[in-house]
């Protein structure tokens, strides 16, 4: 079992298309394996911020699966919903799972352990899971394109942006330095 999951990681951070290819990786406990390599993602970039700034630990592990669910929803409805291929039938439970998968080169921000490495790993494997995202969603949905994939990706992600830029915006002003006046 630990095997199993090794070798999807391995295969994810190779950015290995076979991967999301083969049944065999979406199995009984492929979403367990997933949701595990989100977890594992959010606790290390807590690790790796605390290099610079004090980040909850447990915060973060929870946060990544709230982003998991949010990244798998958007990908989801506007892959399979609204702009979808001919071939493009698939459960939301793959795309979950494939969205988990494409996060383990964000396991590599454990690596982080001092302030001048912290912002180019982070940097580095931000772009490697957007790498990892593009080729899950374009194996997963059965896409032709890799344009189509990536523009899939990035409208997911331009949504995610906002609505936190949004939440963080709305927040900002409950804070009592904005009352002054």
């Amino acid at each position: 079992m630990f095997g199993e999951f090794l070798s999807i990681v391995f295969k994810s951070i190779k950015l290995d298309k076979s991967l999301y290819t083969d049944n065999k990786n979406f199995g009984e406990a492929s979403v367990y394996f997933a949701g595990l390599i989100m977890i594992l993602d959010g606790i290390a970039g807590a690790v790796a911020a605390n290099t610079v700034i004090k980040t909850a630990v447990a915060m973060s592990g929870l946060t990544s699966i709230l982003t998991w669910l949010v990244w798998a929803i958007f990908i989801y409805v506007i892959g399979v919903k609204l702009f979808p291929d001919k071939k493009t039938k698939v459960p939301f439970k793959k795309v979950l799972t494939a969205v988990g998968f494409a996060h383990a080169p964000g396991l590599l921000r454990f690596f982080a352990v001092t302030p001048n490495m912290m912002i180019p790993i982070i940097f580095l494997t931000q772009f490697w899971i957007f790498a990892g995202l593009i080729i899950s969603t374009k194996q997963i949905l059965g896409l032709k394109s890799n344009i189509k994939s990536f523009g899939i990706v990035f409208l997911s992600f331009l949504i995610i942006a906002f609505l936190s830029i949004s939440f963080v915006m709305s927040r900002m002003n409950m804070l009592p330095v904005n009352q002054i006046s």
